[in-house]
């Protein structure tokens, strides 16, 4: 079966270098599914973990927004920030979406730090879920 491989950078440096059957990704429009041979594109990203499918094996990224390039034979993810589950520290996410929702609580008008709390919130909550897969 044919693989594509997939690249995962930040601005500190390379996360994921490997060939996958399959990469799925969360952009602000949806769920995209690319294979090998998919279309080339460039797509934002949302919030959320990238899934890399290797036969019956599923790893996952914890990534946090960015963008997808996507060509016949590779992908690469630009992201603001990406952790596998093994850089994942549970304590550190778990502290930080308790910060988030008590913010959150708290806010009363102000629709800027609701935004930013939201956002917290939601990757506190994605870092959390892929560390526990």
């Amino acid at each position: 079966m044919p693989t594509i491989n997939v690249n995962v950078v930040t601005p500190d440096g390379k996360v994921y270098d490997g060939d996958v059957d399959m990469v799925s990704v969360r952009t602000v429009d949806g769920e995209l599914g690319i294979l090998p041979k998919h279309i080339p594109l460039v797509a934002p990203l949302t919030v959320g973990a990238v899934r890399l499918k290797n036969g019956s094996n599923v790893e996952k990224v914890a990534v946090s927004g960015g963008f997808v390039e996507v060509r016949p034979d590779q992908v690469t993810i630009l992201a603001e920030a990406a952790e596998l589950p093994s850089g994942i520290n549970v304590e550190r996410a778990t502290e930080a979406k308790n910060r988030a929702e008590k913010r959150l609580n708290e806010i009363k008008q102000d629709q800027i730090d609701i935004k930013r709390a939201q956002l917290a919130l939601k990757r506190a909550n994605n870092r959390l879920n892929v560390a526990s897969k």
